[in-house]
């Protein structure tokens, strides 16, 4: 397969085939052991390292982290709020978005383009939570001109997560 440049942060660097299976594996499991994911790709252990560390400062790999069952904290609502700000406010969008993602409520916050601004994914241990977080935090705001709350049923992550190229 051709190599494809990836655009991080206005920088663009070029990932080939073994790059993205490295990804793919990672994605999958990031507490892969390094002679394990090597196998994996068809490398040595030594040159796979050298390529996940070149990732890594190329930006493309950002962090490692773990994902926890929100249930197990007892989150057990989940919800996506839209928000939209006033004409007139927009020049305090910035300043918004860096005190929605401050609350412990927020699993992601979404900068939109089109009739909304925001989406919001909430965390929340039940429907009166939900109603708490969206009237302290965005009603009482006086930029913002509407909300709408969607109840989130199920919740699944893509198995790739768009890292592997189609076919």
């Amino acid at each position: 397969m051709p190599e494809e440049p990836q655009i991080r942060s206005g920088a663009v660097t070029t990932l080939d085939d073994i790059d993205r299976e490295i990804i793919a594996h990672l994605h999958d499991n990031a507490r892969i052991s390094n002679v394990d994911l090597a196998r994996e790709v068809g490398v040595s252990p030594s040159t796979c390292l050298a390529r996940v560390k070149s990732l890594r400062d190329r930006g493309v790999i950002v962090r490692y982290t773990a994902e926890i069952d929100p249930r197990a904290l007892g989150y057990t609502l989940q919800a996506l709020v839209s928000v939209r700000i006033r004409a007139g406010a927009r020049h305090l969008m910035g300043q918004i978005s860096d005190e929605l993602r401050r609350q412990p409520e927020v699993a992601q916050l979404f900068f939109l383009g089109g009739a909304e601004d925001f989406l919001i994914h909430v965390r929340v241990r039940d429907s009166e939570h939900v109603r708490e977080f969206v009237l302290n935090n965005l009603s009482a705001n006086p930029a913002v001109a509407l909300t709408e709350t969607n109840l989130v049923f199920e919740h699944h992550s893509a198995l790739s997560a768009g890292l592997r190229t189609p076919l």
